[in-house]
């Protein structure tokens, strides 16, 4: 049973409570509920098919200095928030209520999302792969190009290290996809939004 006697069922079958058309203030607070039911449970349970998530050592610290962020400070602040929008009274027009229950839906969400993720963790040294010049998860890649001759350096990492100004780009990413299992010296063929696109890899580290 969630907050305000709603269950996990109800979110799958009341649907107009959760509805982002309704304007009810009821309906705002049952979203937020909602919110962590469906990040604690149906996302959950599709992700566990994956016997273990790749992390990097450095995405593996990220998350866990996210989650402490999350845990000692976001967290007891959106508790305080609700208690002092609580004191003001009526709840039914109550807009800090409403936007305080609905941060701590997200809150509670991506919690559940990084402990799961954590829990689950296969964490990689790239340093201490042997993958014979191959491309797999944490490798780092000199691509060219080769339509515009434009080289690049990229490394594969797990989705919530990547960054693509800082040359990190996600597992799940169709460049990544289309590089994985390959070798220095081979072209792999990425679906880009503008077509498809050619590169070669140049060079496989470990690093």
């Amino acid at each position: 049973m969630l907050s305000d006697g709603l269950s996990s069922k109800d979110c799958q079958t009341r649907r107009f409570w959760y509805n982002a058309a309704d304007p009810t203030p009821q309906a705002a607070v049952h979203r937020a509920a909602c919110l962590f039911v469906f990040f604690d449970t149906t996302n959950i349970q599709e992700n566990t098919r994956m016997k273990k998530i790749p992390l990097t050592i450095r995405g593996a610290e990220l998350l866990k200095s996210e989650l402490q962020q999350l845990k000692s400070v976001a967290r007891p602040e959106v508790i305080a928030a609700i208690a002092e929008a609580r004191s003001h009274g009526d709840l039914s027009e109550n807009a800090e209520y409403e936007a305080a229950k609905e941060r701590q839906g997200f809150i509670e969400g991506r919690i559940a999302e990084i402990e799961h993720k954590l829990s689950h963790a296969h964490v990689i040294n790239p340093a201490e792969i042997h993958a014979e010049g191959k491309v797999v998860f944490g490798a780092t890649l000199d691509l060219e190009d080769l339509d515009s001759g434009e080289h690049v350096r990229y490394q594969i990492v797990g989705e919530d290290e990547a960054d693509i100004k800082a040359g990190k780009i996600s597992v799940g990413s169709p460049i990544a996809r289309a590089l994985i299992g390959k070798e220095e010296g081979d072209v792999a063929e990425v679906q880009a939004p503008g077509g498809v696109r050619e590169y070669e890899i140049v060079a496989v580290e470990y690093v």
